[in-house]
C-alpha cells in the first residue's frame, strides 16, 4: 500500500550498497586496534596476519586442501585479470556473460588479449545464456553471481567433472553467500568489500591443482607485467599463496578482513552466512510479490541472487516511460531515500536497466530490510505524485 505519509520506523543501518557493502553488525573502528600499522608486511607479525587471512578464508569457504589461496592487488578485477592474462591462450575459450562485469571480461579477452578462438554466450539483463551450449573441453570464463543483474547460476551442475579446459569464475558477489562448487572450478576470485563488508583494493585468487599445472606448463605469447606474474622459472611462486604478497597490502584492510572472517566464524561459518543472505533476499521477495509497482529483474526465481537483488518497475505508468524517464524516476526514489537517511546507494548499476539494486548479503540485518520496505512504498508514492503533476 503506497502512501505519502512517512513511515515511523527507520533502518538502524541504512547501508544497502552492493559494494563496498555494509560492515558486519556491531562493527566499530575498535575492531582494528590490533592492526600491524607501521610494520612491514614481510615482518613476522605482518606475514602472520596475511597467513591467518588465507587460512580463515579456506576454513570458512571450505576450499579443498589442494587449492592455493592468494591475496593479490586491485580487488576482484585484479584477480580476474591475473587469471585471464596468465592462463588463457593454451586452447579455445568460451566466454559467458549476462551483465556488465561478465561483458567486461569478454571485452578484455577479445579486444585486449585478442585471442583468435573465442566463442561468446551472452544474454540480456535478467536472464542466463543457454549454458548447455558451452564446451568445457575449452577454457570457460563466467561470473557465478551477476552483481549488476541479480542473476546467478543456480549451481555448478552445468560443469562436467571430466572437463579438459579450465573454468575461471568471478565469484565476487557470491563468495560467503552462495555455495561454490570448488570441485568444478579451477580459478575463483572475489574481493573483501562484498559479502563480508571488508575494505577495497585487495583481491583473492584461488587456484585448483589443474590451474597450477597450466601455469607451470604453458607460457603466454604476450609479456606479463610484474603485478600479474604467478610463476618464476616455470614454477608457481608459492610464496604468494603463503602470505608473501606481490605488492604492499594495507595492513589496516587486512585487519578488517580478519575481523569479518572471525565474525563469520563466530556465527556459524558458511552455512550461517548463506542463511542470513537467504533470509534477507526472502524479505524483498515477499515484498515484490505483493507490490503493484515493483518486479524482479531476474526472470527465473531459480537464478535470482540472494545478495545483489535487482528490481525493475512494474507500475504501468512508469514502465511506459523510456529509459531516460525510468532512470530519472529511479533517481528520484534513490535521492529521496538518501535524503531521509534510510537507504544509501540503492540505484541500479549505471549499465543496467533503470531500477533499484538492494544488497542482501550476510552483513545486512533482516530487521533493517524490513524497516526499509515501507520507505520504498513512500518514495515511490512521492515520485508517482510528481510524475502525475508534471503530466
Amino acid at each position: 500500500m503506497t502512501t505519502l505519509t512517512k513511515p515511523g520506523l527507520r533502518p538502524a543501518n541504512p547501508n544497502f550498497s552492493s559494494g563496498p557493502c555494509a560492515k558486519r553488525p556491531g562493527w566499530s573502528a575498535e575492531a582494528l586496534k590490533a592492526a600491524a600499522l607501521g610494520r612491514s608486511h614481510r615482518a613476522k607479525i605482518g606475514k602472520g596476519k596475511l597467513e591467518q587471512a588465507i587460512e580463515l578464508t579456506r576454513e570458512i569457504l571450505k576450499v579443498p586442501a589442494g587449492y592455493r589461496i592468494g591475496i593479490v592487488p586491485a580487488s576482484d578485477t585484479g584477480a580476474v585479470e591475473m587469471a585471464l592474462w596468465s592462463l588463457l591462450g593454451e586452447r579455445g575459450v568460451d566466454m559467458i556473460a549476462w551483465e556488465s562485469f561478465g561483458a567486461g571480461w569478454v571485452t578484455d579477452v577479445v579486444k585486449q588479449l585478442k585471442l583468435a578462438d573465442v566463442r561468446k554466450f551472452e544474454a540480456g539483463y535478467g536472464e542466463l545464456p543457454d549454458l548447455t551450449q558451452v564446451d568445457f573441453d575449452r577454457d570457460v570464463v563466467f561470473t557465478w553471481n551477476g552483481t549488476t543483474s541479480g542473476v546467478r547460476v543456480p549451481s555448478g551442475d552445468f560443469i562436467p567433472a571430466g572437463r579438459k579446459g579450465l573454468t575461471i569464475c568471478d565469484a565476487t558477489s557470491a563468495a560467503f553467500a552462495q555455495r561454490l562448487d570448488f570441485e568444478k572450478l579451477d580459478v575463483v576470485t572475489f574481493s573483501w568489500q562484498k559479502v563480508l563488508g571488508g575494505e577495497g583494493a585487495h583481491g583473492m585468487l584461488i587456484l585448483s591443482p589443474r590451474a597450477v599445472e597450466r601455469l607451470e606448463t604453458y607460457k603466454p605469447a604476450w609479456p606479463l607485467p610484474k603485478i600479474f606474474r604467478l610463476t618464476s622459472g616455470g614454477k608457481l611462486i608459492e610464496g604468494i599463496f603463503k602470505g608473501e604478497t606481490i605488492n604492499t597490502p594495507s595492513m589496516l584492510c587486512v585487519e578488517d578482513y580478519l575481523d569479518a572472517l572471525n565474525w563469520a566464524k563466530s556465527i556459524g561459518g558458511l552455512e550461517a552466512l548463506i542463511a542470513r543472505a537467504d533470509a534477507n533476499a526472502a524479505v524483498l521477495d515477499r515484498f515484490v510479490d505483493k507490490s503493484p509497482w515493483l518486479g524482479h529483474l531476474a526472470v527465473d526465481p531459480a537464478t535470482r541472487s540472494n545478495t545483489s537483488v535487482c528490481l525493475s518497475f512494474a507500475d504501468p505508468d512508469v514502465a511506459a516511460l523510456d529509459d531516460d524517464g525510468q532512470a530519472a524516476f529511479a533517481k528520484g526514489i534513490v535521492s529521496a531515500l538518501d535524503k531521509e537517511g534510510v537507504a544509501y546507494d540503492i540505484g541500479s548499476y549505471r549499465d543496467a536497466p533503470p531500477g533499484l539494486r538492494i544488497w542482501c548479503g550476510a552483513t545486512v540485518e533482516t530487521s533493517d530490510l524490513e524497516a526499509l520496505l515501507p520507505w520504498l512504498d513512500w518514495a515511490f508514492a512521492m515520485q508517482k505524485a510528481s510524475l502525475k503533476a508534471a503530466a
